[in-house]
């Protein structure tokens, strides 16, 4: 999983290595598996949703979401 999180985008780059360090560890299984369904994402799909100039359409991505917005 932490290989998917090096992107293309040097910006969703540096929130993901971020969001690792800071909350990863503390993730149960179903915050796993919506992360790992959010990194499935494109890097132009994923990035507006983080940056906030798109919402989150997928209601259980939101929380997820929001913790990748505090880094």
């Amino acid at each position: 999983m932490r290989w998917q999180c090096r992107r293309a985008l040097l910006e969703l780059d540096l929130v993901l290595s971020r969001f690792l360090a800071r909350h990863f560890d503390r993730l149960d299984a179903a915050q796993l598996a919506d992360f790992e369904d959010l990194l499935r994402c494109d890097d132009y799909e994923l990035w507006p949703m983080i940056n906030g100039s798109q919402a989150c359409e997928v209601a259980r991505w939101q929380e997820m979401i929001a913790l990748l917005r505090q880094c």
